[in-house]
């Protein structure tokens, strides 16, 4: 049998068109999730949130992870070298863009008053009730509440308003549904314009023990398919306030945004600090609560001025709500 035969007898064998197809198949697999996370990745280093589905994927940066782990073992067993140096690039882009973004250097002056403030959407008010309990054993001085219904404002203020009541002061704009939300306060506010969305986002200054704080609750629309641009506008519009503000400042609650999405590192970008980062928790998930902490993003965020440090941040399991609550210690420093 000449050469010739023995290359065609080769090929024709069903064990060597099996193994080819199979690093084919490798291939084109392997090469699709690389493209995928390419360009996530490239929406990530070029600061834009692109276009459906890489926002909502943007949420998810550090599971990207997964499916370039998957797509590096497949180009290994095709014995793909393009996509092995591919994926190699892909995992040191992912794991860099991993680390936590802004400021985190502590104020330099002497410490003026503590407080405890905690967040928490209720979805649609169906948290209230562990909501509550949970407010009892975390005794916040703030509260912040987002997706409070009308039944919601009604329970906090049964349970915790009036005058005599361990939150006298709130300032609310109430709604049905998604739109409703709460700010509670042991310490006396005064009104303040909240800054404009389609769910309500209720703004105060408080009196923290005879210093100015600013408080600002923060729900922007999700990055739904469709609503990009109102949920970029609403986004925009909590970066202009901080920008604005010259007091001491919180800006907490449902940003719908992570650190990952551009469009909430350029509030960061204005100088204030999230508290999470600030106390070593800057991956810890806050929704969707039932897969937290296997699996899920930190889009439930405390914000602050330069004028506060953070001591301890808790993220906590909110019956009946899919997003998990964060409790952060402030405390208010003197301005150098």
């Amino acid at each position: 049998m000449d050469t010739a035969a023995a290359q065609w007898t080769g090929a024709e064998d069903p064990a060597y068109r099996e193994r080819r197809g199979g690093r084919t198949f490798g291939v084109w697999v392997a090469g699709l999730l690389l493209a995928g996370v390419s360009v996530v990745v490239g929406c990530r280093a070029a600061d834009t949130d692109g276009i459906t589905p890489v926002p909502q994927l943007l949420a998810f940066l550090p599971w990207l992870l997964v499916p370039t782990g998957l797509a590096l073992l497949l180009a290994l067993l095709a014995r793909w070298r393009t996509g092995l140096v591919w994926g190699v690039a892909l995992l040191g882009f992912v794991a860099w863009f991993i680390q936590p973004y802004g400021r985190a250097d502590e104020p330099g002056g002497r410490p003026l008053a503590g407080l405890r403030v905690m967040t928490s959407n209720v979805e649609f008010g169906r948290g209230t009730g562990s909501l509550i309990e949970a407010v009892r054993r975390r005794a916040p001085d703030i509260l912040f509440v987002e997706e409070c219904d009308y039944g919601c404002s009604r329970a906090l203020e049964d349970a915790f308003g009036g005058d005599e009541g361990v939150y006298p002061y709130r300032e609310a704009v109430e709604g049905a549904g998604s739109d409703g939300s709460v700010v509670m306060s042991r310490f006396p506010l005064k009104g303040a314009d909240g800054v404009r969305g389609t769910m309500g986002m209720p703004g105060a200054v408080a009196d923290v023990r005879g210093h100015a704080v600013r408080l600002q609750l923060a729900h922007p629309m999700p990055p739904l398919p469709g609503q990009l641009g109102v949920w970029r506008h609403e986004l925009g519009e909590l970066r202009d306030y901080a920008d604005r503000s010259r007091e001491p400042t919180v800006l907490a609650g449902d940003f719908n945004a992570s650190q990952d999405h551009a469009a909430f590192r350029r509030i960061l970008d204005t100088g204030l600090r999230d508290s999470a980062r600030l106390t070593g928790s800057p991956r810890t998930p806050s929704w969707p609560a039932r897969t937290t902490p296997a699996f899920g993003a930190q889009i439930d965020h405390v914000l602050v001025s330069a004028d506060f440090s953070a001591d301890r941040a808790a993220f906590l399991r909110i019956s009946g709500s899919d997003h998990r609550a964060l409790v952060v210690d402030l405390t208010l420093h003197q301005r150098d």
